[in-house]
């Protein structure tokens, strides 16, 4: 598996080997032992998997507040996506700061997105789907979202926001300004 270290502490592009042949291929995407071996030791206790059928569906920016926050590793296997990740830490000198990466089925990239994060991805093409593992199980009354297009933020999600396809949730999300961070 080929690591590689994003701008932010913690945010971390994973790249698992395929072996292929006259068959397609075979990929390893995830080995607790080998992860740790590396230096990350995450307990996943829950897989989502979404299907956006638009191109340019947001599905975020989210976030579970302690004492449910989330570690997620992230990665598509249909279509693609812009996947961001935003620091919101309030003691990180990197607080406010995004990276984002192009996941996709092609490529078979990954991202570990750490708790203190905001989370969220927009498709760059149809029927995308998306797969991942979270440290921790969902619970409504932690959940929150920060708008995806927030000025404040300045995220390029290779989308027009203008024609973004967003939930009732997503559209009604808070300012960053508005935002209180819950994680120390």
């Amino acid at each position: 598996m080929d690591i590689r270290e994003t701008d932010l502490p913690g945010v971390v592009v994973l790249t698992p080997r395929r072996f292929g042949d006259d068959r397609g291929f075979f990929s390893e995407t995830w080995n607790a032992r080998a992860m740790a071996d590396a230096g990350f030791e995450l307990d996943f206790v829950q897989d989502n998997h979404s299907l956006s059928a638009q191109t340019g569906t947001v599905r975020g920016l989210h976030f579970q507040a302690p004492p449910h926050a989330q570690d997620k590793l992230v990665r598509v296997i249909a279509g693609s996506v812009m996947d961001v990740a935003v620091d919101v830490r309030r003691s990180s000198p990197t607080y406010g700061r995004w990276v984002g990466e192009v996941l996709s089925a092609e490529n078979g990239r990954q991202l570990q997105v750490p708790k203190g994060y905001l989370h969220g991805f927009a498709t760059l093409e149809p029927d995308t789907q998306v797969l991942y593992k979270c440290t921790d199980f969902y619970a409504p009354e932690a959940d929150g979202s920060v708008r995806f297009d927030d000025p404040d933020l300045g995220i390029d999600w290779g989308i027009d926001p203008g024609t973004a396809v967003l939930s009732g949730k997503d559209a009604a999300a808070q300012s960053f300004a508005a935002f209180e961070t819950p994680f120390a």
